[in-house]
């Protein structure tokens, strides 16, 4: 047991310290764990010399890859991308496997080791490439469509392969081709049941949850369906992988979406981490050192010869030769799933060990200068271009390169509800505007409706450089959440210290903030609302127009002072975080032995104890915002306006003194 824990400990200590130091020279945290796994084994300091200790749960990590894999590939999305995910996408897988399976045969490797390794080396690393794209801002570009839609169907072939390489394993041809069609048999049964109960059952299963409202049930709710998925594949002779990929697939068009996918990140990434740090232990390190040259040969091997197809595959479709160098730059290198196949090729005996430590060793370089391949990706692309003659202009263009000027427009972040709102009443003025939004398939249907919007990231300085943020009249950032809209605001007073920028919020709890950061005017939807009920309200009791517009003008002005506080109830219906952040009103009567009486309001440190006192009743009169010289006599009622903690230390100060 100690022991046990020791190894553990150490695990996790060497796991934080790589981490943080391959983020830290801009490297994939996955060769972190590659590292951690080669110090962890038998060619390091031997802490798990099995790897069997922590394989098992290590597939986990796989388990749920594949479900959070599944969320993405909903069916819109796919239709969407149906040009480049079936059509190029599928090419590149086939004709990318084709290639290499030739030329292992001719190295003199069996047929069943030159497929199995061939249609692991066509996948690409879709975690290194849409991290680093997205980031970088480059997603919006041709190149980066190309990237997303090819490396989407490469995802989708992980699957029949996870299934396919257990049964490649059979003896003989004819041994194989029974169990191939009876795995498909049951591979259709088991999609039709869990895709009955992914579109009736689940739904309402996490309806039900959802209404729970608890986060600990939602999250373990995920991860119970994630594993019972995989359970049942697994019951039917199949991979634990697709049965969460088909449930993950089944509730990629639900609305819970994005938050399974926020639940089960954290669980995900580690065992994924462990399961990268198994990897790592099955590397011959003494093989890999005396294999160094072969190595290196096979790595400019692979990168040369992916990028050859890709990028002649790219111009097969009738792109540019730029993007189709700069895609073929893209996804040159291996990727994860490639160690998930070789380590499950290794297995089932389709390969040798040493081939494996070497595909293994190939694959970790590759990731490793991925980055940079993304970053130069353009720049080398143009040094061909240049070489071998450039090429007429054709339709396809990237969006940075057409010629827009954007000049004196409205930038619109966030093209929900709000957004949406804020363009079609700028359309019939005639102001020009462009919209930013993330959600690919909203972007695609609002550019088919002819609305001038673009996908991308609002936070990143390149894309709002791109349409021209320094030059807007105002920039308007629709969605509610604080820490993003921080971000965006950064970004663009970074570009430009002098565009207006008005931001939606909730409510005004970060208003002096926001205005810190530079935001010139902050609109909180709740209090805007109630302020528009009461002019309505006001009108239609009686008082004139002009004093309506006076009051709200006025309450505007004083940052919604009337609208806050309120008196809680028994059923005021608040988590504990909203009851603490919100202000309540409170009525304190003033008894015979209370400390406050015959103390003046001025005297009861209302500016130090962050309290207001909003009214007084004495006598049955009230008095708004009694003047602070009053004097407090007994049987007075103060109202009062803060925070409950303040508000409840402030009662005990005015009954009982400090």
């Amino acid at each position: 047991m100690q022991q046990a824990f020791s190894a553990f400990f150490y695990l996790l200590i060497s796991a934080v310290f790589f981490v943080w130091l391959f983020k830290r020279v801009n490297l994939p945290p996955i060769l972190a764990y590659l590292m951690v796994g080669i110090l962890a084994g038998q060619y390091g300091f031997g802490w798990l010399a099995a790897y069997d200790q922590i394989h098992y749960v290590a597939e986990l990590g796989i388990v749920f890859l594949l479900f959070s894999l599944g969320l993405e590939f909903s069916i819109p999305r796919l239709k969407a991308m149906r040009h480049i995910v079936f059509g190029l996408g599928s090419l590149q897988v086939f004709v990318t496997t084709l290639v290499f399976y030739f030329i292992l045969i001719a190295f003199g490797f069996t047929w069943l080791s030159a497929l199995s390794i061939a249609s692991l080396i066509a996948l690409s690393s879709t975690a290194i490439v849409v991290k680093h794209v997205s980031e970088s801002g480059s997603i919006q570009t041709r190149q980066g469509q190309l990237s997303i839609g090819i490396l989407l169907f490469q995802d989708i072939a992980v699957v029949p392969l996870l299934i396919a390489l257990p049964l490649l394993a059979q003896p003989t041809a004819d041994g194989m081709w029974g169990p191939i069609g009876f795995a498909l048999a049951k591979g259709v049964v088991v999609c039709i049941v869990l895709w009955a109960i992914g579109r009736w059952l689940l739904p309402r299963i996490f309806s039900e949850v959802a209404q729970v409202r608890t986060d600990e049930l939602f999250v373990l709710t995920t991860l119970l369906v994630a594993l019972i998925a995989g359970a049942l594949t697994h019951t039917f002779g199949l991979s634990m992988a697709l049965g969460a990929f088909l449930a993950g697939m089944m509730l990629g068009e639900s609305q819970y979406r994005h938050q399974l996918e926020s639940d089960i990140r954290p669980f995900r990434d580690i065992l994924m981490g462990l399961f990268f740090v198994t990897v790592g232990m099955q590397l011959e390190m003494p093989f890999v050192v005396a294999q160094s040259g072969w190595i290196l040969i096979g790595l400019i091997g692979l990168l040369v010869i992916k990028f050859i197809v890709i990028s002649c595959l790219a111009r097969l479709f009738g792109e540019s030769k730029k993007h189709a160098f700069a895609t073929g730059f893209m996804l040159c290198q291996m990727g994860e799933f490639g160690f998930v196949l070789v380590s499950l090729a290794l297995k089932h005996q389709l390969v040798e060990s040493s081939d494996a430590s070497l595909l293994m060793a190939i694959g970790v370089l590759s990731m490793a200068i991925t980055p940079l391949l993304i970053d130069k990706s353009e720049i080398w692309s143009v040094k061909l271009l240049q070489r071998f003659g450039s090429e007429p202009q054709t339709a396809t263009t990237d969006s940075n390169e057409q010629s827009e000027s954007f000049k004196d427009h409205v930038v619109i972040c966030g093209y929900g509800r709000v957004g949406q709102s804020v363009s079609r009443f700028l359309k019939p003025e005639a102001i020009p505007y462009i919209a930013l939004d993330i959600d690919p398939i909203r972007v695609k249907e609002a550019q088919a409706a002819g609305e001038q919007v673009k996908f991308g990231q609002a936070k990143h300085k390149s894309i709002l450089a791109s349409i021209g943020v320094e030059h807007a009249r105002l920039v308007i950032i629709t969605f509610a959440d604080y820490t993003n809209t921080m971000h965006v605001v950064s970004a663009i007073r970074q570009l430009s210290d002098s565009v207006k920028i008005l931001v939606r919020m909730r409510d005004d709890q970060y208003l002096t903030e926001l205005k810190a950061a530079g935001v010139s005017e902050v609109v909180p939807e709740s209090l805007e609302a109630s302020l528009m009920l009461v002019a309505h309200v006001m009108y239609m009791s009686g008082v004139p127009v002009k004093r309506v517009l006076r009051r709200v003008q006025s309450e505007r002005k004083n940052r919604y002072g009337m609208l806050h506080g309120y008196f809680p109830g028994e059923n005021t219906d608040l988590s504990a975080r909203a009851y603490d952040r919100l202000e309540h009103l409170h009525a304190i009567a003033l008894t015979d032995d209370a400390y406050a009486i015959g103390k003046t309001i001025i005297e009861l440190d209302l500016e130090l104890k962050r309290i207001d006192v909003t009214g007084l009743r004495r006598n049955g009169n009230e008095i708004a915002y009694p003047d602070p010289t009053t004097q407090l006599i007994c049987q007075d009622i103060l109202i009062v306006r803060g925070k409950p903690r303040r508000v409840e230390r402030f009662e005990r100060f005015l009954l009982e003194g400090p």
